[in-house]
């Protein structure tokens, strides 16, 4: 077999993309991982068609597997859909999001993308625990689980505990409105939260539901959600991929 050319290829839809033969990272990685920085970069920006397999392997000159593996990389971690018959598109949904009191929801949306939630829980539920603590001990709450995402898969997973005075909230109304919009319907008046910002690895349970895998690296959010006045109006516990999610935020000198 003959030895596959040195690549460089530069088109409208496509940056410059190096391949190194001599490193121990294998060829379709490499050129994922450049694809993957051309649109969190913005260089390839979201909606962009790529060139077929064979069109983008022969500019490359990289084989087709080599070429079909790369983009079956970025496919499955969320940064390229196939269409059949149509091409493959930049759709990404790593989302960068303000370190702000917003809804996912709403920062989806703001961000042009289309959004699914998938509701595993809603009931109402004691008080008790950490949330008696937090709620009172004669509380009575609406527990909600969602799996939040956009069409190329799973995002979010979102473990909620309001007071259940907030009976509007229902399976259908969070699959289309975030929960903060539902809230306030209801005379919520959200103004203040306290959050913590983590990490850790996905259970397999998670993971199936984020549709990773059991240990992958996700962000966690724990946040606690007050009206002016002080009560607590919300409990938020938060596991989001980690691959496909980031925070922004401006600082200032003391």
């Amino acid at each position: 077999m003959d030895p596959e050319p040195e690549p460089e290829m530069t088109t409208p839809q496509m940056p410059a993309i190096h391949v190194n033969r001599d490193s121990p990272i294998p060829l379709y990685h490499q050129v994922a991982m450049q694809i993957e920085a051309a649109i969190r970069s913005g260089e390839l920006s979201v909606g962009a068609w790529l060139d077929n397999e064979i069109e983008l392997a022969n500019r490359l000159g990289v084989s087709r597997p080599t070429m079909r593996q790369a983009i079956s990389q970025l496919v499955d971690a969320g940064f390229l859909v196939r269409r059949r018959g149509v091409g493959t598109r930049v759709v990404t949904d790593s989302i960068v999001r303000p370190v702000a009191l917003t809804s996912l929801h709403t920062d989806l949306k703001e961000a042009g993308l289309e959004v699914n939630t998938r509701v595993e829980l809603l009931r109402e539920v004691a008080a008790a625990d950490d949330l008696a603590e937090l709620f009172g001990t004669d509380a009575t709450l609406i527990e909600i689980k969602r799996v939040r995402g956009v069409p190329s898969g799973p995002i979010a997973l979102m473990h909620n505990w309001i007071p259940a005075r907030f009976a509007g909230v229902t399976a259908d109304s969070l699959a289309d409105q975030g929960l903060y919009d539902l809230m306030r319907a209801e005379g919520a008046d959200l103004k203040t939260a306290h959050q913590l910002i983590g990490a850790r690895a996905a259970t397999p349970a998670e993971a199936a539901l984020l549709g990773t895998t059991a240990g992958a690296a996700c962000v966690t959010m724990k946040r606690r959600t007050h009206d002016p006045m002080g009560p607590l109006l919300e409990v938020g516990d938060h596991l989001d991929r980690g691959d496909r999610y980031q925070f922004t935020s401006t600082l200032t000198a003391r």
